[in-house]
């Protein structure tokens, strides 16, 4: 039986697999773009494909924590849209 990889939401804390949650990643550039392939390389963070999640995580500053850098708002917009966006 093959294990499905599960990663953590820094939003909520919840653990769930990599298929229901969204990445957002930093290159090493320092660009912090959304994966939606999962494959970008880079360090990586995920949060779940809720909207609630995501004001947690903007609250606590856990992406910048996360990422040791300041998000710009324009990341965050960016991140709304694709939540409100999904299904």
């Amino acid at each position: 039986m093959k294990k499905i990889p599960e990663r953590t939401c820094i939003g909520c804390g919840s653990k769930k697999t990599k298929k229901e949650l969204v990445r957002i990643v930093k290159d090493k550039e320092g660009n912090i773009s959304i994966d939606r392939t999962n494959k970008m390389a880079g360090r990586g963070a995920y949060i779940c494909e809720d909207i609630s999640c995501l004001e947690k995580a903007i609250k606590s500053k856990r992406l910048e924590k996360t990422f040791e850098t300041k998000i710009e708002d324009e990341i965050y917009e960016e991140l709304r849209g694709v939540l409100i966006d999904k299904p």
